[in-house]
């Protein structure tokens, strides 16, 4: 089983946890869901529940009809994952400025870790 983390900026916000939680209940529902399937498979997780993005970067994608929810994660120090970023896809393509926003989180997170920080 995989630990799942939200990031926490330095403030302690946790824009992911912020950003479920302003969705819909049935949205919010099936994030869980998609969320403790995370859990379970860790790495092994494919399409058309997770994908690769970049380098380590990963997105768990959660479908509502027409409306797609994204979160990039990646995983850390064994069995954690770190839930990055989230937004609602609107295109074909992942926007640049939403990976970059997950890449800079990532490198933050890391940064934060070297310098003895533990994760919450």
């Amino acid at each position: 089983m995989y630990r799942i983390w939200f990031y926490r900026t330095e403030r302690g916000e946790r824009p992911v946890e912020q950003y479920v939680s302003g969705q819909d209940p049935r949205h919010r529902r099936r994030v869980a869901a998609r969320l403790e399937l995370l859990a379970e498979e860790g790495p092994q997780l494919r399409r058309p529940y997770a994908d690769a993005v970049a380098g380590p970067l990963r997105e768990l994608r959660v479908g509502f009809g027409r409306l797609e929810h994204r979160i990039f994660y990646y995983f850390v120090r064994g069995d954690n994952v770190v839930l990055l970023h989230a937004f609602t896809k609107k295109t074909q393509q992942l926007p640049a400025r939403e990976i970059e926003t997950a890449q800079q989180r990532m490198e933050e997170v890391n940064r934060r870790l070297a310098a003895g920080e533990e994760l919450a």
